[in-house]
């Protein structure tokens, strides 16, 4: 579906666990307009922000192919943008990605025609 959107000019954001690298490569190959982000999170930060206890039922065996406990998780490479939420707020990740999208002009801010490089 967000191909299908991407390939008639509208911005579509899509938010997934994708932990292994060569699935995201072959997104990256077959969609329009694929930008990487890499939403960063420490485990540490990722636990401390779980309210509903997953990470812990993981960690005791209880939860099987948990992403990043019991299961592998494959950083990206080279992302177009990396998220670090342990530093920054969402507002900041959010304008992070935003000033992105408009200086690939994908989108235009204020009123701003932004071009496409």
């Amino acid at each position: 579906m967000a191909n299908l959107l991407s390939r008639n000019g509208i911005v579509a954001i899509v938010a997934a666990i994708s932990p292994y690298r060569q699935v995201r490569e072959e997104l990256k190959k077959t969609s329009t307009n694929f930008i990487e982000i890499y939403v960063h999170a420490p485990i540490a930060v990722c636990e401390s922000r779980d309210v509903k206890g997953l990470y812990a039922l993981a960690r005791a065996g209880q939860i099987q192919h948990f992403t990043g406990i019991s299961d592998l998780y494959e950083e990206p490479i080279n992302p177009e943008i990396i998220c670090q939420t342990d530093r920054f707020t969402v507002e900041q990740c959010v304008n992070q990605v935003l000033h992105y999208l408009e200086t690939q002009g994908l989108i235009i801010l204020n009123g701003q025609v932004a071009s496409r490089n």
